[in-house]
């Protein structure tokens, strides 16, 4: 044997060697698509002789058919007319394969062989296949959560956003006014601050974070208040990888509580206005009897013609006194309700033009323009005359002593059908109420005039009088330009079976 016999042997051999010991069953396939050879893997792996594939076809081999593959999807035809290699994936009864065919070039660069490797994918199959479902079960448990969700990466770049977080933070189109960081969901420096405090383990342990009234920007700009939990998600390693947050709209916690607050408010005056009226009405009758005495001598005693100047000045003085407590105790019976109630139904535009017409001290008004904005519709209310003109009146005439006797009231009406309540709203433009003092301002006996001016029994009796139609009063609006009571009264609906009601004249 000659020494390039010889050399050529060993190529063959070692040529052989390295295909036999490739980790991968494979075989050789010719253009025509005919298997000529295969490695000791593949016969071992799918228990097959030599006789059993060479010469046969690869379709029939490796697809398990009898028929070809279309020319234009066949991995040999691609790697023939490419000279690349070209790999897919099928799965043959329980198990997953990927195929890589490649080309063995001849000494003119023209495919002579291809050789396709079998690689058993099952496993890794199947562990991706886990992956992408638990991937799609975190995903329905995020986009079916009440709550809004979002994630971004160490950077601060967002990479899952819900639909709740998107409908929270508002409608980010494709381009400049997109969420990318999250920077964007806070007010300036704030994502900075949230981002020291989860890492400091003093405020809520390492990498967690709870923050139950925090505030956030959303796509117009504005700050929307919510309660926030956070946390910094870590890597196998114990580095930050990503972080988290979800976001609670308070925006109807806070409606309800500032609700249950004005209730509980409610509440409180009127076990108030009710404990010092049963009060009141005792005081009055104890002090009715006494005074009445007191004037009843006091106008005899000035009946008399024998009395000099200064003991019938000292007299007069008695009955004036005695007059004025003579109010206090009507005022006060009053705002315990113990005066009779006369109720009947009435258009409120026409209590609020006689009520006008009623003020006695025209003279407080002199300098106050009056502006009436009376809604043109039927808005019939339940109610005593007599009392709610001097709910008005009272209110007129505060109005008038915050404005300094200069300025302007304004008295609106209108009603809202579909709740069926009708609302009286007297507005001026005086100093305001100062906050320290708006609470109180219903209190009995509460007032900022001076000692004398007044007994501070007139909103409390105001309060009253509304509670007892049924309807609440309150400050809609107060500050430097003025203030505006507010009151709300149920709103009379005629039946069809009941007395005509032709006009609200009849009421009159």
């Amino acid at each position: 044997m000659n020494s390039d016999s010889k050399f050529v042997s060993q190529e063959l051999f070692w040529q052989t060697r390295i295909f036999d010991s490739l980790p991968y069953p494979s075989v050789v396939i010719a253009p025509d698509r005919s298997i000529v050879g295969a490695n000791k893997k593949f016969y071992d792996i799918y228990k097959l002789s030599s006789e059993d594939i060479l010469g046969k076809m690869c379709f029939h081999t490796f697809l398990y058919k009898d028929t070809p593959c279309n020319s234009e999807d066949c991995p040999i035809s691609k790697v023939v007319k490419n000279k690349t290699s070209h790999s897919y994936t099928i799965k043959h009864q329980y198990k997953w394969e990927e195929r890589v065919f490649s080309p063995i070039l001849d000494d003119d660069g023209q495919v002579a062989f291809v050789v396709s490797s079998i690689t058993d994918i099952t496993r890794t199959k199947s562990l991706e296949n886990q992956l992408i479902g638990v991937k799609e079960f975190i995903s329905r448990v995020m986009y079916s959560s009440a709550s809004a969700i979002v994630a971004a990466d160490r950077q601060g770049n967002i990479e899952v956003m819900n639909s709740v977080a998107k409908e929270l933070f508002g409608d980010y189109n494709e381009g400049a006014g997109k969420i990318r960081h999250t920077e964007q969901l806070y007010p300036p420096g704030k994502a900075k601050e949230i981002m020291q405090m989860l890492r400091n383990e003093k405020i809520g342990g390492k990498g967690k974070l709870i923050i139950p009234r925090t505030l956030i920007v959303n796509a117009r700009g504005e700050e929307v208040e919510v309660e926030m939990s956070a946390a910094i998600i870590y890597d196998d390693t114990g580095q930050e990888s990503a972080t988290m947050a979800i976001y609670n709209d308070l925006k109807d916690k806070t409606k309800v509580e500032k609700e249950l607050k004005y209730t509980q408010s409610q509440l409180i005056q009127s076990e108030k206005m009710a404990s010092l009226g049963q009060l009141a009405a005792g005081v009055a009758h104890e002090i009715n009897n006494p005074l009445t005495g007191v004037l009843f001598y006091a106008s005899l005693l000035l009946e008399k013609e024998n009395l000099d100047g200064g003991a019938r000045e000292d007299l007069n003085c008695i009955v004036e006194d005695a007059n004025r407590c003579k109010n206090i105790v009507k005022n006060l019976l009053v705002y315990s309700r113990s005066m009779d109630s006369n109720k009947n139904i009435v258009q409120i535009n026409e209590i609020v033009e006689q009520s006008l017409s009623l003020v006695r001290d025209q003279k407080k008004l002199r300098n106050i323009k009056i502006v009436r904005y009376l809604a043109d519709e039927m808005m019939l209310i339940n109610a005593d005359t007599n009392k709610l003109n001097q709910v008005i009146i009272n209110l007129v005439i505060n109005a008038a002593d915050a404005m300094n006797g200069s300025g302007k009231i304004t008295l609106n009406t209108y009603r809202d059908k579909l709740h069926k309540k009708v609302f009286l709203e007297i507005k001026d433009t005086g100093e305001g109420i100062s906050l320290k003092n708006l609470s109180k301002i219903f209190d009995p006996f509460f007032t900022t005039k001076e000692v004398g001016k007044s007994t501070g029994l007139g909103l409390s009796i105001v309060y009253g009088i509304i509670e007892e139609h049924d309807g609440s009063i309150s400050v809609k609006k107060t500050g430097a330009h003025g203030t505006t009571f507010i009151m709300e009264f149920p709103m009379y609906i005629p039946q069809e079976e009941g007395p005509a009601l032709c006009s609200p004249s009849s009421y009159k």
